[in-house]
């Protein structure tokens, strides 16, 4: 699992980054090879784990350039949903999240949609972890990715994987973006190290009450070294208040904790002040750009 994040490839290591205690760029094995998983973002692949074969969408740069080392980001879809779903842009969802129209800076983006099991993420004995673990092996073999640049979002029972990947894959993944999601769903193995991580939650969810969302984001303020705070703020439920955005202080270097809560109910797109489009994709790019 995850057998290539030891393995460097033959391309240089790269210095680019910003963020302190990340040096420089990862090169994974697919760099500076002739990519096969590049194309179409509509074509399915698949791995088999467990003995069960499971699929994946992958979303390349047009001009992808062999020897570039990009982020990677997971996109998670929500119970009863589909990566096709996150690809297309249908079924209540953004095309990848609306990420990558946001993405324009030198490093840029190779994004993954998984299916979970019977279209959702209950991680049984791992094995979603395992199958995460695995794309991320096939992609980076095949692919050139920043391997200190691993990202996942995604919504309800996608944010609920994501946590689990914080929580199984500790300093593998660089940082996460829960949205609306619940700590019991897949589970959290492991849970101690400490992750870049973003919270957003409804305070009128009736689906997954906001109750999980700020027990997950106290794990990480915890894991993360930051100042808990007594109240953190958020809008009453019915105020017709802009979400409110809370930055916790005195977190380990690099590991920031950002909890986003808005007056609304369990919805990926949150919207507020009758904007035509959610504040959703653009907090989450801009917490995830801060790791370059």
């Amino acid at each position: 699992m995850l057998g290539s994040i030891k393995a460097f490839s033959s391309v240089a290591l790269v210095a680019i980054a910003t963020v302190p205690g990340v040096i420089a760029a990862t090169p994974s094995l697919g760099c500076g090879k002739a990519p096969t998983l590049a194309g179409n973002p509509n074509t399915a692949h698949q791995v088999t784990v467990n003995g069960k074969t499971r699929g994946f969408f992958i979303n390349v740069p047009e001009d992808y350039d062999q020897d570039h080392p990009y982020r990677l980001i997971f996109a998670l879809h929500a119970l009863g949903g589909t990566a096709s779903q996150v690809v297309s842009g249908t079924g209540g969802y953004y095309a990848w999240y609306g990420i990558p129209p946001l993405v324009n800076d030198t490093v840029g983006a190779i994004y993954v949609a998984p299916d979970g099991l019977n279209n959702g993420w209950m991680n049984q004995a791992g094995e979603d972890v395992t199958f995460i673990s695995q794309v991320i092996d096939t992609v980076e073999a095949d692919l050139c990715v920043d391997q200190n640049l691993r990202f996942s979002t995604g919504f309800s029972y996608g944010g609920a994987m994501s946590y689990a990947l914080a929580c199984a894959l500790g300093e593998e993944i660089r940082a996460v973006a829960v949205l609306s999601g619940n700590p019991q769903i897949s589970g959290c193995s492991g849970g101690t190290a400490p992750v870049a991580y973003y919270g957003q939650h409804g305070v009128a969810d009736n689906v997954l009450p906001i109750a999980g969302g700020r027990e997950m984001r106290d794990r990480f303020v915890k894991n993360n070294g930051c100042t808990a705070m007594a109240s953190p703020s958020e809008p009453a439920a019915g105020s017709g208040a802009a979400h409110t955005k809370n930055t916790y202080s005195n977190c380990s270097s690099g590991y920031p904790v950002v909890w986003v809560a808005f007056d609304g109910p369990h919805t990926p797109t949150p919207t507020e002040n009758g904007a035509a489009q959610s504040f959703s994709p653009h907090e989450t790019w801009e917490f995830f750009s801060q790791f370059d």
